[in-house]
């Protein structure tokens, strides 16, 4: 897997704040998949290289870190794309950065995404988990084989992401995160969506099983 960080917007209920998000990229030589899309479509591909893409999975649809999709899923594979994967229920966040059903210039993501689907890239198994709180679709992804956990921004590096902002629930986030995240090994290591890694082990103890 391959990292980067890239620096830009976030804006949600008529606030915008500057932010960094990581660019993370799961795969080997030939092949890879991108998870979210985030500020720079040069960014991106500059971890991505020479491989083909085989998807670009969004942990969710805040701007931050969906805002690129479209403009990546153009640029990859010699510019014959790559399918945008997102979990339904994410779709008004989605539609607040891509236009809704009204919108002429709209544009959609091309697969949807369900807890417990099984995506493969470069040989490994990548597990979908819903894990609704921080956004209705935001999902998190498990490769067992690596002991790694994307967790876009469900769960961060000290404690669960954020809330109070339109279509998140506090009850809601930490509910998903102690019955979906925590009863994986506790060496597993969490790849964050901003900031450091972590561990489930060390959330868990912070936050409580």
């Amino acid at each position: 897997m391959d990292h980067a960080v890239t620096s830009g917007t976030f804006s949600l209920d008529g606030e915008t704040h500057q932010v960094d998000n990581n660019i993370w990229v799961l795969g080997d030589d030939t092949e890879c998949v991108v998870i979210d899309a985030p500020h720079s479509v040069e960014d991106i591909l500059a971890v991505v290289g020479e491989r083909t893409v085989k998807a670009i999975v969004l942990t969710h649809a805040h701007d931050d870190h969906c805002r690129q999709a479209p403009a990546l899923r153009e640029a990859v594979n010699g510019g014959s794309g790559a399918p945008i994967l997102l979990h339904p229920e994410d779709r008004p966040l989605w539609e607040l950065t891509h236009g809704g059903a009204e919108d002429p210039d709209a544009t959609l993501w091309d697969v949807d995404l369900a807890d417990g689907q099984v995506l493969e890239v470069a040989g490994a198994q990548v597990r979908v988990i819903h894990t609704p709180g921080h956004a209705p679709g935001a999902v998190c992804l498990y490769v067992p084989d690596l002991g790694v956990l994307f967790t876009g921004d469900t769960l961060f590096n000290g404690g669960p992401g954020a809330t109070g902002r339109s279509f998140s629930d506090r009850p809601t986030l930490e509910a998903s995160i102690r019955a979906s995240l925590f009863g994986l090994p506790e060496e597993t290591v969490v790849h964050t969506g901003h900031g450091d890694d972590t561990t489930i082990g060390a959330e868990a103890a912070a936050l409580g099983r």
